[in-house]
C-alpha cells in the first residue's frame, strides 16, 4: 500500500500537504521569543533532560527580528533556493502558547499576512493551553490549515517523571481532547528510547496513539545535545542510545500501529549536527529515513497494517 501517489508506505506529511495543495508547501520555522514553564522556573528550572538552551529550534532566525521580518526572510530564502509558492508559517521553539492570549493573538496574526501563508502550526506543551487560547486559534481554521503540536513524548508517567517533563499524560489528554473539540489538527511528540524504555512501552504509546486517532504525529529519537542534562548523563556513562537498527526496526513497529490517516510529520532527525553528541548515526537523517523505506519493503508491510478502529 502507496500513501500520497508516491512510493511511500507511510503518510508522510509533506506529500499529503502537496496533495492538498497542489505544489509543495514549505514550513517557515518563526521564533517569537517564546519561554517555556519548564525552563522559567514555574514548573522547575531544570527542564526536559533533553532540551537544550534552542528550545529545539533547528534554524538560525534570530528572535531580534519581528515575526513579519522572519517570515519575509524565510519565504525569500525558500522562493530562491526551491521556487517555494506555498508556506506555512511554524512556531517551534520552546512553548508557543505561553503568552497572554491578547499577546498571542498579535504575534498569530502577523504570520499569517504574507498572501502565499496557507497554513499554521503551533508548538506548545499541553499544559500551556486553555480554552480561551485554543478559541483564538481556531478561528484561524476556516482560512488557514492549521495544527497545534503538542509534546507528549510518552505515555508513560513513570517516564515523564524521568525525563522531568513537567506534567502527566492525563495532562495531555485533558489538553487534546479540549483542541480536537475546537476543531483543530493536532500533532503528537513520541519520542523512542526515553529513560529505559522497553520497545513493549515505546509500542503501547503508539497504540494510545491509534487509540486517539491522532491526525499527525512526529516520531523523534532520544538525542544528547551540547549544553542538555543529557549530554552530561551520556559523558558520565549513564545511558546508552539506541542502535540504528534497532530504531528503524521500532519505527516500522509503530508506523504500523498507527492508523493510515495519521500524518507523519517526522521520522529520523534530531537537533542541529553542530550540537549533536550521540548517537553518531542520528546525523545521517536521508541515510535513515531511506532505510526505514527498505525495511518497510522487506516486510510488505505499510503504515496501519496493524491497526484496528
Amino acid at each position: 500500500m502507496f500513501f500520497n501517489n508516491t512510493n511511500k508506505r507511510y503518510n508522510q506529511y509533506s506529500a499529503h500537504l502537496k496533495n492538498k495543495f497542489g505544489v509543495k508547501v514549505y514550513k517557515v520555522t518563526l521564533d517569537a521569543g517564546f519561554s517555556c514553564p519548564n525552563r522559567d522556573g514555574v514548573i522547575s528550572s531544570g527542564g526536559c533532560i533533553f532540551c537544550d538552551d534552542g528550545g529545539s529550534f533547528s534554524q538560525a532566525h534570530s528572535n531580534l527580528l519581528s515575526v513579519e521580518d522572519q517570515l519575509e526572510t524565510g519565504i525569500e530564502t525558500l522562493s530562491n533556493r526551491f521556487k517555494a509558492k506555498k508556506f506555512m508559517s511554524y512556531f517551534q521553539a520552546y512553548s508557543n502558547t505561553y503568552k497572554p492570549v491578547q499577546e498571542l493573538e498579535k504575534i498569530y496574526k502577523s504570520s499569517l499576512k504574507h498572501p502565499d501563508i496557507v497554513g499554521i502550526s503551533i508548538g506548545t506543551r499541553p499544559d500551556c493551553v486553555d480554552m480561551e487560547k485554543l478559541e483564538l486559534i481556531s478561528e484561524f481554521k476556516d482560512d488557514y490549515y492549521t495544527w497545534v503540536e503538542y509534546g507528549l513524548q510518552s505515555i508513560h508517567n513513570k517516564t515523564l517523571t524521568a525525563i522531568n517533563r513537567g506534567h502527566d499524560f492525563d495532562c495531555f489528554l485533558k489538553a487534546y481532547e479540549m483542541t480536537k473539540e475546537k476543531g483543530i489538527s493536532v500533532c503528537v511528540h513520541a519520542i523512542l528510547n526515553l529513560a529505559g524504555e522497553t520497545k513493549e512501552d515505546m509500542l503501547k504509546t503508539a497504540q494510545k496513539l491509534a487509540e486517539l486517532e491522532v491526525d499527525g504525529v512526529k516520531i523523534h529519537m532520544l538525542c544528547a545535545l551540547e549544553g542538555t542534562k543529557l549530554s552530561q548523563m551520556y559523558k558520565a556513562g549513564k545511558i546508552s542510545f539506541m542502535s540504528e537498527e534497532d530504531y528503524i526496526e521500532t519505527v516500522c513497529d509503530f508506523l504500523e500501529i498507527l492508523p493510515a490517516h495519521t500524518t507523519i510529520h517526522r521520522l529520523a532527525g534530531n537537533g542541529l549536527k553542530q550540537n549533536l553528541i550521540a548517537p553518531d548515526w542520528l546525523s545521517k537523517k536521508m541515510d535513515c529515513l531511506n532505510k526505514i523505506d527498505r525495511e518497510l519493503e522487506r516486510r510488505n508491510s505499510w503504515q496501519g497494517i496493524l491497526y484496528t478502529k
